[in-house]
């Protein structure tokens, strides 16, 4: 039985959802080529996402992902989603100063043959920053 890319998207952002990073990466093609275009990363690998995932999940323990919609057109799909969660650990150069932080997102996947081959999350980094109570952005530093 085949999935549709809907489905497989899904099952990724469920294990996200539940914190299960092996489970939402068991969707995830070992060579998909990822793009975080407000961290400036494009790389291939699973370990890319992976990482970003595993770095979510323990930076905000009592995470949640409130999925808005997602969108279908063949084997791409779009899923916008919000992240919201108390920051417990350091995350992406920003101390952990346990800030609630609430960020929109929308990632675009390409899945082929029921695994996701690429990856494009997008996030406005200045919402982060301001929501984790980062003053600068040349030097992260806080208010």
């Amino acid at each position: 039985m085949t999935t549709t890319a809907r489905q497989t998207v899904e099952a990724f952002l469920t294990g996200f959802r539940l914190k299960d990073v092996p489970a939402a990466m068991s969707t995830v093609d070992d060579n998909a080529v990822v793009t975080v275009f407000p961290l400036k990363v494009r790389d291939s690998g699973k370990n890319v996402i992976g990482t970003l995932l595993h770095d979510v999940v323990t930076a905000f323990p009592d995470l949640l992902v409130t999925v808005k919609s997602v969108i279908e057109a063949g084997r791409v799909v779009v899923a916008e989603f919000k992240i919201e969660g108390t920051q417990s650990a350091d995350f992406l150069d920003a101390i952990n100063q346990e800030k609630h932080l609430d960020l929109d997102t929308a990632w675009r996947f390409t899945v082929e043959d029921d695994r996701i081959v690429g990856v494009e999350a997008y996030w406005c980094q200045n919402q982060l920053y301001r929501r984790l109570a980062v003053k600068r952005q040349d030097h992260v530093t806080i208010v």
